[in-house]
């Protein structure tokens, strides 16, 4: 667990990652020397990840946005289709779900023609795959990377 100025500090950094060193220690009433110490040793410890830039998928042809389950047989060959699938740039998000199912895929193409071939050509393809079931995204309410964080995540003192 983390104290509450560490946690003002996550809070700072995930609303806009590029904020200057001395805005963040203005706002949490520190030197920008101990603000500076304080997120590299959240660095170190594993609280932050990494920093990275959003960008605007219309701008590079990447609209449209599908979901896809995806049934494997099985027999031993989750590891090979997990690798597999993890290196195809076109899959956001890969998850081993319960249920019928095995995976959950977030897929970020520019169309449907290189939705079905990415569906039918590449994952339809692999050995083991045996169900593929997509859901083509028609707008999008909310989409973020932020995890929700508050009072319950600081330690007990």
């Amino acid at each position: 667990m983390i104290d509450e100025i560490s946690l003002k500090i996550l809070k700072i950094l995930q609303d806009k990652a590029r904020v200057a060193n001395v805005e963040v220690a203005r706002q949490v009433g520190m030197a920008p020397s101990a603000v500076l110490e304080r997120i590299r040793k959240l660095e170190k410890r594993g609280y932050i990840d990494g920093y990275e830039v959003r960008l605007n998928p219309s701008r590079f042809r990447r609209s449209l946005v599908g979901f896809i389950k995806l049934a494997v047989d099985g027999q031993g060959s989750e590891r090979r289709i997990e690798k597999a699938l993890a290196a195809l740039d076109e899959i956001q998000e890969l998850h081993y779900i319960t249920g019928e199912d095995g995976y959950l895929l977030k897929v970020r193409v520019s169309d449907t023609e290189e939705l079905n071939e990415l569906v039918r050509d590449t994952i339809g393809a692999m050995e083991g795959v045996h169900a593929i079931h997509t859901a083509i995204v028609l707008s999008t309410v909310k989409e973020t990377a932020r995890i929700p964080i508050g009072d319950k995540d600081l330690k007990n003192s």
